[in-house]
């Protein structure tokens, strides 16, 4: 179609907008002047741009009923069956609703994407399919994926699959729900700030936020492009390293990728044992103001239950860590905010733009009153913050990253892996719907600590259930340098074959 002309006024807005104030004959011979410029618009409008090809079959899907989904974590059911053969043959799949899906709805969590249909499959869907497995939906995620807890989703609450009365962690929340509660096989979610790892420690499943970049990020709703992470949800070490190794590599598309070499067998340290790996406990990970003493004691016991088995292991110090999350907020506040205004997609970057998505979102400003308190806190925070201070604190926090990098990395020189409470507390209660602001916010950022410096880094970090106290699970994490997944894979299974983190009988399934 041909692009429609401003009007004299529309271009008047525009220019008072950024500044600029014209009188009205300079403004009428600049748009006679823009004319040129219009007519390359006109004909970029009329190129069809190249998009990664849809190649398995597939029907839009079903919206379950509430009686078959139990704890509000499907947002849609389908069925894409993948090749004939492959490593993941066999393997159930459910995809966080923030991953486009061609012809299968997407909402993000969001009131404001409802109705939406991505044309384009996400990297990841088709490496899934083009490995065997079979993907069989999306799961609810927390409301554009801003918020640690499960409570802030337009569709409502993700009940923890423990305990449903209990959160079962965010934002990739209806993942963690899906695969504790056995309906899945397997998840994809994303990481931010700990959206892998944190539900994965309130469900009681494992969760691996990979090395910054490994797993391609196109055709995925960003967040904040230097903290984005997508990675695999599993009930086992042994299936999530098996899923990594469908997911990984360079695909052409995401900037993120620049540099990464081809993928590892993530699967070779499984079984091993863990005789002479040196691991870190890391003092400043525990003992957080909202720790509970029942998650740093178990966590502790996973270090004993390592030495055990033969591996190296010593309380170490990182006094950085402790401003690790102080580091993380003008990143995630201020680059949530500014990603949001620039077509949610942003600018100055090279790869796959899902404009069918830019578009759904193009008017969010439009529904802002009906965001969650969360979201609404953070974008208002990090308009203040980019207008008064011209995205300095965002420019200081990154330079920042790489003390704290340096930091981590001097650590990981001398060990194998940190060893932390992937977050400081158990799944909480999930709140009531008369929740002050104040309460609604905190239940959605208060266990981030641990978690979020290592998206800062991109550290590959893997949540292994560890222990139970009052009948819901606890989460240990390791830590490791860039590109050490299967020595964090070969720590955390011979953490698992010892059944510390096994649920106890009588916990709901």
């Amino acid at each position: 179609m041909t692009l429609i002309r401003p009007t004299l006024d529309q271009l008047a807005a525009s220019a008072e907008s950024v500044g600029i104030v014209l009188e009205r004959e300079t403004l009428a011979q600049y748009a006679q002047i823009l004319e040129a410029t219009f007519r390359d618009y006109d004909e970029v409008d009329r190129l069809a741009p190249e998009q990664p090809a849809v190649r398995y079959p597939r029907t839009p899907g079903t919206v379950p009923a509430a009686h078959d989904n139990p704890l509000g974590a499907w947002h849609v059911q389908t069925r894409i069956e993948g090749a004939a053969s492959g490593p993941l043959a066999g393997k159930t799949v459910v995809l966080k609703d923030n991953m486009c899906l061609a012809g299968v709805p997407m909402m993000n969590g969001s009131s404001t994407l409802r109705g939406y249909v991505p044309d384009v499959d996400a990297t990841v869907a088709t490496r899934v399919l083009d490995a065997g497995g079979t993907i069989v939906g999306k799961a609810h995620c927390e409301f554009f994926c801003v918020s640690g807890s499960s409570h802030t989703s337009a569709a409502g609450p993700v009940r923890n699959p423990v305990n449903p009365a209990h959160s079962s962690g965010g934002s990739s929340s209806g993942c963690a729900a899906l695969v504790g509660a056995g309906e899945v096989d397997m998840a994809i979610g994303t990481d931010q700030g700990g959206s892998v790892r944190i539900p994965a420690a309130y469900s009681g499943i494992v969760g691996m936020k990979p090395t910054w970049g490994l797993v391609p990020y196109t055709g995925i709703m960003p967040i904040e492009m230097t903290l984005d992470h997508a990675g695999p949800m599993t009930r086992t070490v042994a299936d999530n390293a098996l899923l990594l190794q469908a997911l990984a590599g360079p695909d052409g598309l995401d900037p993120r990728q620049q540099g990464h070499a081809a993928p590892r067998d993530y699967t070779s340290g499984l079984g091993q044992s863990c005789q002479g790996l040196r691991v870190a406990v890391v003092t400043e990970g525990f003992g957080w103001d909202n720790a509970e003493a029942d998650v740093d004691a178990a966590v502790r016991q996973a270090g004993q239950t390592l030495r055990r088995l033969g591996a190296q292991v010593e309380a170490v110090s990182i006094p950085l860590h402790r401003l690790g999350h102080a580091i993380w907020a003008p990143i995630a506040v201020e680059g949530t905010t500014q990603l949001l205004k620039g077509f949610n997609y942003g600018s100055n970057w090279k790869g796959l733009y899902v404009t069918s998505l830019m578009r759904a979102q193009q008017d969010w400003t439009a529904h802002a009153a009906d965001f969650p308190h969360d979201l609404k806190t953070c974008l208002i925070a990090g308009e203040y913050f980019s207008r008064r201070y011209g995205g300095r604190y965002y420019a200081h926090a990154q330079n920042l990253a790489r003390r704290l990098r340096a930091a981590y990395d001097d650590v990981l020189s001398r060990f194998d892996a940190l060893l932390m409470p992937t977050v400081p507390l158990k799944a909480p209660r999930l709140i009531d719907a008369q929740a002050t602001p104040a309460t609604f916010v905190t239940r959605a950022l208060e266990m981030n600590a641990n978690t979020a410096p290592f998206d800062v880094t991109g550290h590959p970090a893997i949540s292994v259930p560890c222990g139970y106290a009052d009948g819901l699970p606890i989460g240990a994490m390791l830590v490791g340098a860039d590109h050490t997944e299967t020595t964090l894979y070969r720590l955390a299974s011979a953490l698992e074959r010892t059944g510390a983190g096994a649920r106890p009988e009588g916990a709901r399934a």
